[in-house]
Parts: structure tokens; C-alpha cells; sequence
């Protein structure tokens, strides 16, 4: 997950100067930024069957290998036709660890702290950004055959810093449950939780969301015939997941840090230089304000952080396509094409860029968690995908303030799509968050089981 955004970062600048070293069309220009998201589902995919298997924490360490090995080739490539191979090894890692990154950390998480904790990563994912902005800042005067390659070399470093932290962290005492691995589960939660006794309450509840979760006795056919042929309860955990993971894609950050260099260009910026310039300030923006949302998720609650950052995005992505519109190529033009953008980033960091991980990894079950969060980061990089290698199409057919009043609409709509289908769970347990989805004759069903056994402990 790391990876994956300080690529986004460093492809931004360094797709300029690769387009002037190979010599390769716009339509290759789309391709080459696109295909990683797209490609990126295969290891979404196989991500959650490989965390079930190996455990999270290992499938952690597997993304961060075949990311360096796809960036080191890109890095190196001598030719358009190697430059794709390097990406899509690129892509299969970056799937692996969006998918797994939120998943282990929700797992690991007391319930108290685990929205900011599991939104921490975007510290990271964010300060790749920056970093990405910074170095393509740093070597745009390198003649263009040299510095990209160094701008995408750049971007191995998050991952090897991946890789040491995996001989520090611990397993997923849930997954080690699901593995009948009980002392070793307990040993974890006696580090995340406060005392004994809210240890022991803690692995009882997972072992009663364990059940029948097991290596021998629940198979890979029964966790997808159930996401398949969904329960009710299961069926809003669906579109709550997979629906807040493709509205965070479809209102177009992607193309907004992607393509930032593009946006300004068309505002009025001239020079290579000054457009960079003017990247790092988007990335330093998204970096200060996912801060923010780490400070405020666990005291405000995803939901109204949810709101103000979808209504934000709403009216800057609405102040971004008037002022290409109608303010272009002046000085007033390129100030508010610079707010309107920097806007749109401070909104989705402190908002939905982080709480669509935290809400997709905490709303399933145990049983379906690695599967289901795997299908929703499918979502989320099919729909980064589609965006990124269509934007340059869209917008040369509609331009590129028509392209963002399209996104304008589809953000007023997420609108409505967190108001109607998602839920808080600020403060509950993960196994708590399952009931919420649950129908009324569900919940009367756990709660007459709650009665019996409440009647059962009480002293005689």
C-alpha cells in the first residue's frame, strides 16, 4: 500500500520524461499509468487466499518483494515493451498490499484506536506522495533518458522499509485463532490490549467468530459461494465495502495526482519545472491533512468525517472544472486551478481516502474478511484503472474541465451513498460492527442468545 501511492507520486512527474526518452504515443502514455491498477486485481485476488493460507503478516512481505522486483525492472528498462513487464510485476504487488495492509491492521487493532491506527499507513501512503513530487522536482534538470529512472528507483525505498519491519511486527491474533494457534493469539492481544481480562473477553470473541473458520473445515468455495449468494446481512456489508472502495476511486483522485501536471498545464503553467513545482504543494497538502484524520477518526467517527470530506470534494471538484473553464491561462486561473486541486486532495485525505480502508477491512466477518476485502480492493483498483487510462481520452473529447464536472456529479452522489449506507463503528469491535448489518430478525435472534446467556451467568 506504501508502494503503491509513492508510485502514483513519482509516475506523475516521471511519465513526462518518459514519454520524451521512448518516444511513446499518448494512448501508451494512458496505458502505462493505468494498467497497474488494473493489473493490480490479480494480486487483490490472490491476495486473500494467500493471506488465509501463509498469514497476513507474510503476505505483507511477498507484496514488498514483487513490488521492488517490477520497480527494479522499470527503472532499468531499456524499452517501452520491458518498461510494461516492470509494471505489471509492479501491479500484482501494489494488489497484494492494498488489500492486505487494512485487513492486518484492523485485525491487530483494539477497537478503541483501530480507525486511526488502521488509517496510519496513509502517513506513509502519503508522505510516497510527497516524496514521489519532491524527487521528480528534485531530477527534472537531469538530461530525460537518466532521471526518471531515478525518480522510479526512488519509489523502492517505502517497500525495503516493508521488508525490516516484518521481523518486528506480530501475526494477526485472529488469523492465528482461525489456526487454532490460541497461545499465540493470546500473546499478541496481551500487547494490544490493556489487561488479562480484556484479553481472554477478546479471544473468546473471536474464537466465537472463528466457528467453523478453520484451515480443514471451511474452504475456499464456501467463503465465495456465500459472497456469491449472499445473506441479507452479508449483501450490505457488500455494497457498503465495495461501494465506498470504487466511490474513493470514480470521483477522480487518481487522475488529480496523476495527471496534476496535465491539470496545471491547462490552467496556464509553462515549463516542466514550474509544473512539478506545483505538484509538490498538492502532495504536501494530502500528507498535512490525512494528519488531520488521524487525529479525529477515533473522536469524530467515520461518518462525519465521511461527510465533510465528500461534500468538500464535491464543491472543489465543481470550483476545478469552472476555473479550466472559464479562467484559463491567467494568473487568477492558475491560483484557483492550485486551490481548487490542493482542496480536493485535504478533503479526500481526511476523509474517505482513509476511512474507505478502515470501514472495508472492520465491516465483515471473520470468515469472509481476507475474501470480501479482496473483492472490494478489486473494485477499488478496476475503477483507479479504468480513470487513469481513459482520463487523457475523456478529456481530449470533452476537455479537461468537462472531464471534472463528471467527477463533480459522482462525488455529489457518494454524497448520498454515505448518508444511506454507511454505518458508524467508531468504538465497537469487530465483532460488534457484524451485528449492525444484521436484519431485524437477526438481531432479535443475538439478542435473545445474549438474554439466555446473561441468565445463565448470574449468580444463584
Amino acid at each position: 500500500m506504501f508502494s503503491c501511492l509513492s508510485d502514483v507520486g513519482v509516475m506523475s512527474g516521471a511519465i513526462i520524461f518518459i514519454q520524451e526518452d521512448l518516444k511513446i504515443s499518448e494512448v501508451q502514455v494512458e496505458v502505462l499509468v493505468g494498467i497497474l491498477s488494473i493489473i493490480s486485481l490479480l494480486g487483490s485476488l490472490a491476495g486473500g487466499k494467500t493471506s488465509d493460507a501463509i498469514g497476513r503478516k507474510w503476505t505483507i512481505g511477498l507484496a514488498a518483494i514483487v513490488f521492488q522486483s517490477g520497480a527494479g525492472i522499470m527503472a532499468l528498462s531499456p524499452s517501452f515493451a520491458v518498461l510494461m513487464i516492470g509494471r505489471l510485476l509492479a501491479g500484482i504487488g501494489i494488489g497484494f498490499g492494498v488489500m492486505i495492509a487494512p485487513v492486518y491492521i484492523a485485525e491487530i487493532a483494539p477497537a478503541v484506536a483501530r480507525g486511526s491506527l488502521t488509517s496510519f499507513p496513509e502517513i506513509f501512503v502519503n508522505f510516497g506522495i510527497l516524496l514521489g513530487y519532491v524527487s521528480n522536482y528534485a531530477f527534472s534538470g537531469l538530461p530525460a533518458h537518466i532521471n526518471w529512472r531515478i525518480m522510479l528507483g526512488v519509489g523502492i525505498l517505502p517497500s525495503i522499509f516493508i521488508g525490516f519491519a516484518l521481523f518486528v511486527i506480530p501475526e494477526s491474533p485472529r488469523w492465528l485463532v482461525v489456526q487454532n494457534r490460541i497461545d499465540e493469539a493470546r500473546l499478541v492481544l496481551c500487547k494490544t490490549n490493556g489487561s488479562d481480562i480484556e484479553v481472554e473477553e477478546r479471544l473468546k470473541e473471536i474464537q466465537l467468530a472463528a466457528g467453523s473458520v478453520n484451515a480443514e473445515k471451511y474452504e475456499a468455495k464456501s467463503v465465495w459461494k456465500e459472497i456469491l449468494k449472499p445473506s441479507p446481512s452479508v449483501r450490505r456489508m457488500l455494497i457498503t465495502g465495495c461501494g465506498i472502495q470504487c466511490f474513493q476511486q470514480i470521483t477522480g483522485i487518481d487522475a488529480t495526482v496523476y495527471y496534476s501536471p496535465t491539470i496545471f498545464k491547462e490552467a496556464g503553467i509553462k515549463g516542466n519545472t514550474q509544473l512539478l513545482a506545483a505538484t509538490v504543494a498538492v502532495g504536501f497538502t494530502k500528507t498535512l491533512f490525512i494528519l488531520v484524520a488521524i487525529i479525529l477518526i477515533d473522536k469524530l467517527g467515520r461518518k462525519p468525517l465521511l461527510y465533510i470530506s465528500t461534500i468538500g470534494m464535491t464543491t472543489c471538484l465543481f470550483c476545478l472544472s469552472l476555473t479550466l473553464a472559464f479562467f484559463g491561462n491567467g494568473k487568477l486561473g492558475i491560483i484557483l486551478a492550485i486551490l481548487a486541486v490542493c482542496g480536493n486532495v485535504a478533503f479526500f485525505s481526511v476523509g474517505i481516502g482513509p476511512i474507505c480502508w478502515v470501514v472495508s477491512s472492520e465491516i465483515f466477518p471473520l470468515r469472509l474478511r481476507a475474501q470480501a476485502s479482496a473483492l472490494g480492493a478489486v473494485g477499488s483498483r478496476v475503477s483507479s484503472g479504468v480513470i487513469a487510462m481513459s482520463f487523457l481520452s475523456v478529456s481530449r473529447a470533452i476537455t479537461v474541465a468537462g472531464t471534472f464536472f463528471v467527477f463533480f456529479v459522482i462525488s455529489a452522489i457518494s454524497v448520498a451513498f454515505v448518508y444511506n449506507c454507511i454505518p458508524e463503528t467508531k468504538g465497537k469491535s469487530l465483532e460488534e460492527i457484524e451485528m449492525l448489518f444484521q436484519d431485524e430478525t437477526e438481531r432479535v435472534e443475538v439478542e435473545m442468545e445474549d438474554a439466555a446467556r446473561l441468565v445463565q451467568n448470574e449468580p444463584k
